[in-house]
């Protein structure tokens, strides 16, 4: 019982019922030995110790920090290093600066820890190099299980140790009450010493249990080869950042609010009347009571007026269009350029993006504080923002593109004798399929037919229904169905494919990439028939999305790599799905575009060719 409501988080429950008897509880704090107020030669000793077992187990502790020419607003406060049971507590950055810098920049030695790419740059602003990613228990917790929401050092220990840490970290004040511990007062620099070492203890016991878990779903060498690769790489990418034109910026913005008031005036124009835009109440009783336009969503609060409404009203009326871009552009304009004016650090004049290898359960990385890759590029004043990203003084940007890579996976994968053959012969995909679909020569295809061959072609990959086919091309469901059967008996291999892999995921509750990613997919086996869908689709999905993600992240190692061994002061700036930019002196120009081409589209072997696409610029926007 005590198992079930620990793995439920039923801890009040734990506590009113008295579980925690059923076992023994372990107490951190206990089975340490904190080690502080060090000599010289205690320190000596330590790096001897850590040199000899060729491994560093720690934690970083941090506190909030508003210097602006930071990295990170974030400051070093102490380390933590765990040795057996002995926890040794340096709550002096110059100790660490000198004495602890030949072992983090000794490549030879593990560093296991906690979010080392944000390690990386809090040491590098102090002037110490970690070299060699080894063990982060936080991947580990995601390559576990791709689908939880939390990967922190409480939850993990909770998840895998049983181990309720903040029981053992509650401040006295809040703990007298229950009588847990003695009266004695204790300061706020206990609390946080005592915490450190909990975490690095915790470090220590999470490090070998999910090591053996990853061994044992056979993802180690995923987790060795890849993700902590990878994760160095990020590390260096966001210590880089990318260059921004502020001023620049600041003019886009101007030119946004001119074009927010253009669009205001054309709305009050075709509504008849003046009305807050941005209320909900308002517009929704304009669209529906006075423009009598049909009602499609109805709540308590009233009239809905979301994306989802206004895209199936856009033949309706014309002011829906100018509403869609409406917000489109309020949206630049509060993301993109108020939004980002924030994130330009002061002393470098570029932006530090957070790039996050535990957001997505298909493994494709996610960018934060600000999102670089959610800039809108279909319509043309959302991708001018683009303009404003400049490389430094002396450089350019080249930027390589993967072309249609899901779909190159996906041939790889169902191996479609049809679709590896397109590929092979370097043909346009999209005019292929819909020459097969509609039974036409390749030449006849028109535009609109292409188009929708092209949404059936990522809608598959997607495991798109036909009535979702149906809104996106708005034509009938029936209309939807027929393209859907029709690439399904010209792509056998495809249709194959999507009855193993559902078949796979019934069985094993799981899915799996080319490298050894797996998904969880609890939702295929639900008794709920919209969350079994939607489980078939992840599954369709994954091994997809996953392996191009994988690809990818294979690529910028590779990449790097290839420009650290050739020395080169190229930089790698930005990852964009698949995309990658990189920041390029001139006159390494030409090595970098072959190092980027080579490295890209040889990094794996498939049945079909990858292609990366070159291009370069003296901005971003000009990269495409």
């Amino acid at each position: 019982m005590l198992n079930l409501f620990t793995k439920l988080r039923f801890n009040k429950y734990i506590d009113r019922f008295s579980l925690r008897n059923e076992q023994e509880e372990i107490d951190p704090l206990k089975e340490i030995e904190i080690i502080q107020n060090f000599s010289q030669k205690d320190i000596e000793n330590l790096v001897n110790k850590i040199q000899e077992e060729k491994k560093i187990i720690y934690y970083l502790n941090t506190k909030e920090d508003e210097k602006e020419e930071n990295i990170i607003k974030k400051d070093i406060v102490s380390i933590s290093i765990i040795i057996q049971n002995e926890v040794y507590y340096i709550d002096n950055k110059d100790i660490i600066k000198e004495n602890l810098k030949c072992i983090f920049e000794n490549i030879e030695i593990q560093k296991i820890g906690y979010k080392l790419k944000q390690d990386y740059i809090l040491l590098k602003q102090i002037g110490v190099d970690l070299n060699g990613f080894s063990y982060d228990i936080e991947i580990a917790g995601y390559i576990i299980d791709s689908i939880k929401n939390k990967y922190d050092i409480e939850t993990l220990a909770l998840r895998y140790l049983n181990l309720e840490l903040s029981r053992f970290l509650k401040p006295k004040e809040t703990v007298k009450q229950l009588d847990l511990f003695t009266m004695e007062e204790e300061t706020v620099g206990e609390e946080e010493k005592n915490k450190a070492c909990v975490y690095a203890y915790a470090i220590n016991k999470l490090y070998p249990i999910t090591k053996k878990m990853i061994e044992e779903q056979g993802s180690m060498e995923l987790f060795n080869n890849i993700e902590m690769k990878v994760s160095e790489v990020l590390a260096k990418m966001q210590y880089t950042g990318i260059g921004i034109d502020k001023e620049e910026l600041i003019e886009y913005g101007r030119k946004i609010k001119l074009e927010i008031d253009e669009k205001t005036e054309k709305i009050y124009k075709l509504c008849g009347q003046e009305f807050n835009i941005n209320s909900t109440k308002q517009l929704g009783k304009v669209l529906f009571e006075d423009l009598k336009l049909p009602v499609q969503k109805k709540k308590k609060s009233g009239y809905s007026t979301d994306v989802e409404v206004l895209e199936k009203l856009r033949e309706e009326h014309p002011v829906i269009r100018e509403l869609l871009d409406y917000r489109q552009i309020c949206k630049l304009n509060s993301t993109y350029v108020e939004g980002m004016l924030p994130y330009i650090n002061k002393k470098t004049k570029r932006i530090h993006s957070y790039f996050h290898q535990t957001v997505t359960a298909t493994g494709r990385i996610s960018s934060a504080e600000p999102n670089l890759q959610n800039i809108p590029t279909r319509f043309e004043l959302g991708k001018s923002l683009r303009k404003a990203f400049k490389p430094k003084e002396g450089c350019i940007f080249i930027d390589a593109d993967y072309s249609q890579i899901e779909l190159r996976v996906f041939a790889h994968i169902s191996n479609d004798k049809n679709m590896i053959e397109a590929f092979k012969q370097g043909a346009d995909i999209h005019s292929e399929v819909a020459s097969k679909v509609f039974e036409k020569n390749i030449e006849e295809i028109t535009k609109e037919e292409r188009t929708k061959a092209k949404a059936v072609n990522f809608g598959i990959v997607y495991g798109i229904s036909d009535f979702g086919l149906g809104e996106q091309l708005h034509i009938s469901r029936k209309e939807a169905k027929e393209y859907i059967e029709q690439y399904l008996q010209k792509y056998r291999g495809i249709k194959e494919y999507m009855e193993k892999i559902d078949e796979e995921a019934k069985e094993n509750g799981y899915v799996t990439t080319m490298f050894g990613r797996r998904r969880n997919i609890p939702e295929i086996k639900s008794q709920n028939f919209m969350v079994r869908q939607f489980g078939s689709r992840a599954a369709l999905n994954m091994p997809i999305q996953g392996t191009a993600a994988d690809i990818m992240k294979l690529a910028m190692i590779e990449v790097n790599k290839k420009i650290e061994e050739k020395n080169l002061k190229t930089k790698i700036v930005l990852q964009v799905h698949d995309e990658l930019l990189l920041e390029v002196p001139k006159k390494e120009i030409e090595e970098a575009i072959e190092t980027l081409k080579t490295s890209m589209e040889n990094i794996v072997k498939l049945s079909v060719p990858l292609v990366a696409e070159v291009t370069s610029a003296d901005n971003w926007y000009g990269c495409k």
